[in-house]
């Protein structure tokens, strides 16, 4: 690998030669180029959070596994049938379609002791790699399927009779068919009988091809060459009927899509680029030159990136191919990430058709050239092209030139081939960049689907599984995003590995994982239970019927279209009025003092937000009240001012507009013994002026004023009114005397501490006094302790006679010293301000004072005699 880059390479532009920059620099100044735009990315594209978001035990999904069956991965749905056929891990499994938890039929496959004991040799695991994996499932007649497993290493295909279910033993060898190893990528596809693969041919997995294998010819494959396959990941491969009444007399062909380590960049590294390959159907080979070896493969780079930020998504997980009456008007639809798996952003790109066909037809071939005896580098091609033209199918053209198979090609057109496989022009995605950009999920499979609303315009509605076992569901609407819901289809977070579409709209879709298989409708029409909600959830499938008063799902209901309603603008302005919620529909919620109270808000939207009003007045963060989150209020410790009149509201933008409507709405009243409540009867006007004052209409800024209640009857209502229900929270009525919250941290704040406070002030003021008492008493605390402590201790402890000398130095007066030196004819002294440094006698070679002496005591070493050597003043100015 070269040890330079290139810049360009992040971006697929071009192969500018950077200077010499040490490697260990280059992918320094990469990861900061990469982490500034990841920054970038995520503040644009077209991202959308989820407006409804599903639990597993919300909506209605149908499941199907068995003890010990691991790996449902391989899915194969009959329609015409109605069953969906599972392969797992030595097992083959018939389904319902409609429910697939009902089984109909099995077929056990297991590998025999024999191939079980040659597998263990070779270094692999008995208990997960030395078994039968199915990974190929496919129609071969109305009566037939084919079906290959790994085999303990060893692929093996057979043919799977649908009377009896049962294999006809006409056991293949596998090699080329199916992968040797249950965790490598693998794709396959039957097209008229024949079965064509991308997968690894040997043991190792170190070579890596895509082979079509039939009954009437051998088997056709890539070349073994970094040029044509590097270390490829493939995804997903399918068929494209592209010579259906083709004037020019063209051939199908089957696209092959997978991520491979680049040749044409520098890098620092190994560069993933995802591919879209192709082969013609009727490809046989070359007579002389690529023999046995694909005539007509090419590949393309297939790119999917954000060109403003000029970031990449460069690793293609899963790619859908929605199909259309007529080849051009295809869409083919990919996830991506980006090599850098860290950054949690996915994408979804979209490819016509017919740019793909652009590309293959009249794009730019590469070549490999030698720079400096050592290093290949990919060019672009210059020279002239040979004729027919290289990777081409057979046409029309063709045959007029007496050339009417790969068998007759020139070897000259197939050496090129063989040497030319790369095309320069890359595939680009609708609009130059993603539909759809998620952060923080990471995409693993997609399925799309074509959907007429009943306006009649058409919309193509993205199905999305993730890592962690989450569906989303999206859709472009004039040029945004929007994300219908999130379902949750796994119980366990877990890679959905599999997600298939009925072809027959509006009816199911299913999803397989390493657990199981999970069924699924394509929409939840009847979660929605107001005609705003189903308006603003701006689903094809759903409309809101008003005779029924319920939401439908349009395709499965024979209701007259002229009369629903449904807007995929957002604009829930043409749902009928409804009845606004009164007061006297409010819930009534009865605390005790001290208490606390949980207010549900059900808000399904993730869009909407949500605003709590108390008696007209929005509560805000600053207030007493915990906000449990968007969709619930809890209030702490209820006192007599938090009683009155709760309202929560929703607040959703949509179409441009704001849409404000109450959601819920409560009384919150206290439950007060007999005794107060008799007194507060008698006199009401000292229990009203308890209460918190009236703030008249407040304005909830959408233009709605809710309904004022008379406040002196939220503690006792009138006698001549009907008295409501009480709704009393389930924390409230499971406790006699005092309520347990949802927040175990919060307990502390229903009891009264006040005495264990104080018990625990007092013990510490006790501690800091004894402390002080201490230090004091060890003379470890300034001049002002050492007075107190004499003063307590008395003068029982008479001073040492060497300092008393010196004591008594120091209490002379000031005054007196300076008398004395006027009257020597000195200069006056003034007090020497403190420096902090501390002075001694300069008994040493200079100038020694009279009275020092050398020889110091041995008894007092380091004494003073201050008898003998009087105190002096010292003058800093002097």
């Amino acid at each position: 690998m070269n040890r330079y880059s290139s810049l360009d390479a992040m971006a697929f532009k071009g192969n500018l030669t950077l200077p010499k920059i040490p490697e260990s620099n280059m992918a320094l100044s990469v990861l900061g180029m990469f982490l500034g735009l990841l920054l970038e990315v995520s503040t644009h594209g077209p991202s959308s959070v989820p407006r409804s978001s599903w639990r597993h035990d919300d909506v209605d999904l149908l499941e199907f596994w068995e003890p010990d069956v691991f790996n449902y991965t391989t899915l194969l749905l009959s329609e015409e049938r109605g069953v969906l056929y599972v392969g797992a891990r030595e097992v083959v499994y018939e389904l319902n379609m409609s429910n697939v938890s009902i089984k109909s039929k099995q077929l056990l496959w297991k590998v025999p002791e024999s191939d079980v004991s040659m597998c263990i040799l070779k270094g692999k695991s008995k208990e997960t790699d030395c078994r039968n994996y199915i990974r190929v499932l496919q129609v071969l007649d109305e009566d037939t399927l084919y079906v290959c497993g790994t085999h303990a290493f060893q692929p093996l295909c057979d043919y799977l009779s649908l009377q009896d279910f049962c294999l006809q033993d006409r056991a293949e060898d596998g090699r080329g068919k199916c992968s040797f190893d249950p965790a490598q990528s693998f794709t396959s596809v039957m097209v008229d009988g024949e079965l064509y693969s991308g997968t690894a041919y040997n043991f190792l997995g170190s070579e890596p091809i895509i082979s079509r294998s039939s009954l009437s010819q051998s088997l056709l494959r890539t070349e073994y060459s970094t040029s044509w396959l590097n270390e490829p990941s493939f995804v997903f491969a399918d068929v494209i009927r592209e010579g259906q009444d083709s004037p020019e007399g063209d051939d199908d062909k089957i696209y092959y899509f997978f991520t491979e380590v680049s040749v044409e960049y520098e890098f620092f590294g190994k560069l993933l680029i995802p591919r879209i390959a192709r082969v013609c159907k009727g490809d046989l080979g070359g007579q002389r030159t690529l023999q046995k070896k694909w005539t007509s493969f090419m590949k393309a780079k297939l790119v999917c990136s954000m060109p403003e930020l000029n970031f990449v998504f460069n690793v293609v997980h899963d790619v859908f191919i929605l199909k259309a009456p007529h080849w051009r008007d295809t869409v083919i639809y990919g996830v991506f990430t980006s090599q850098w798996g860290n950054v949690g952003l996915s994408a979804v790109c979209a490819y016509n058709m017919s740019s793909v066909h652009e590309v293959f037809s009249k794009g730019k071939y590469m070549q490999k050239v030698t720079v400096e005896q050592s290093h290949t580098k990919w060019v672009r091609f210059n020279g002239i092209t040979p004729s027919p033209r290289p990777g081409a199918c057979i046409s029309s053209l063709n045959r007029r030139q007496n050339i009417t198979s790969s068998l007759q090609l020139p070897d000259k057109t197939l050496q090129f081939v063989k040497d030319h496989p790369l095309l320069e022009d890359p595939v680009l995605p609708i609009g130059n960049g993603p539909r759809l950009v998620t952060k923080d999920v990471n995409y693993t499979q997609i399925a799309v689907q074509r959907v007429q609303a009943l306006d009649g315009s058409i919309h193509h509605v993205i199905f999305t599984g993730t890592d962690k076992g989450l569906l989303h569901k999206s859709l472009v609407l004039e040029g945004e995003v929007h994300t219908v819901e999130e379902i949750q289809l796994l119980k366990n977070p877990e890679p959905i590995k599999t997600l298939l579409l009925s072809s027959q709209v509006a009816r199911f879709l299913y999803a397989g994982s390493d657990s199981g298989v999970v069924q699924s409708p394509t929409a939840f029409c009847e979660k929605y239970p107001s005609c705003v909600d189903c308006v603003l959830a701006r689903d094809p499938y759903c409309a809101w019927d008003p005779r029924s008063a319920s939401c439908l799902n349009i395709f499965q209901h024979d209701a007259d279209p002229r009369k629903l309603i449904q807007s995929l603008k957002g604009d829930a302005g043409i749902c009928p009025t409804a009845a606004p919620l009164v007061v006297s529909d409010y819930q009534q919620v009865l605390v005790k003092p001290g208490a606390s109270a949980d207010l549900p808000c059900p808000v399904r939207s993730n869009l909407a937000q949500v605003l709590w009003k108390l008696n007209g007045r929005v509560l805000t963060e600053a207030s007493r009240f915990l906000l449990l989150s968007e969709n619930g209020l809890l209030i702490y410790s209820v006192t007599p001012e938090d009683t009155g009149r709760y309202e929560c509201w929703s607040v959703e933008a949509s179409g441009g507009q704001n849409f404000t409507r109450l959601v819920m709405g409560y009384m919150l009243r206290l439950e007060l013994p007999e005794s107060v409540t008799s007194v507060s009867t008698l006199r009401p006007s000292s229990t009203a002026s308890t209460l918190p004052p009236q703030e008249g209409n407040t304005s909830n800024g959408s233009g709605l004023t809710p309904t004022q209640t008379d406040v002196s009857s939220l503690t006792t209502p009138p006698s001549n009114a009907i008295k409501p229900k009480p709704y009393i929270p389930p924390e409230v009525s499971n406790l006699p005397t005092r309520t347990e919250t949802l927040d175990p941290s919060a307990k502390y704040i229903q009891h009264d501490n006040s005495v264990t406070l104080l018990s625990l002030f007092l013990l510490f003021f006790l501690l800091f006094l004894a402390a002080m008492a201490y230090n004091c008493y060890m003379q470890y605390l300034p001049a002002p302790c050492l007075r107190l402590r004499s003063a307590l201790l008395g003068s029982s402890k008479k001073p040492q006679p060497e300092y008393a000398a010196c004591e008594a130095g120091l209490m002379e007066p000031a005054q007196e010293k300076t008398d004395l030196a006027n009257q020597n004819g000195a200069h006056p002294l003034r007090t020497l301000r403190d420096t902090g440094y501390e002075t001694e006698p300069e008994c040493g070679n200079g100038g020694v004072p009279s009275g020092c002496d050398d020889s110091p005591s041995k008894d007092q070493p380091f004494d003073v005699d201050c008898a003998s050597q009087p105190i002096e003043f010292a003058d800093a100015d002097v």
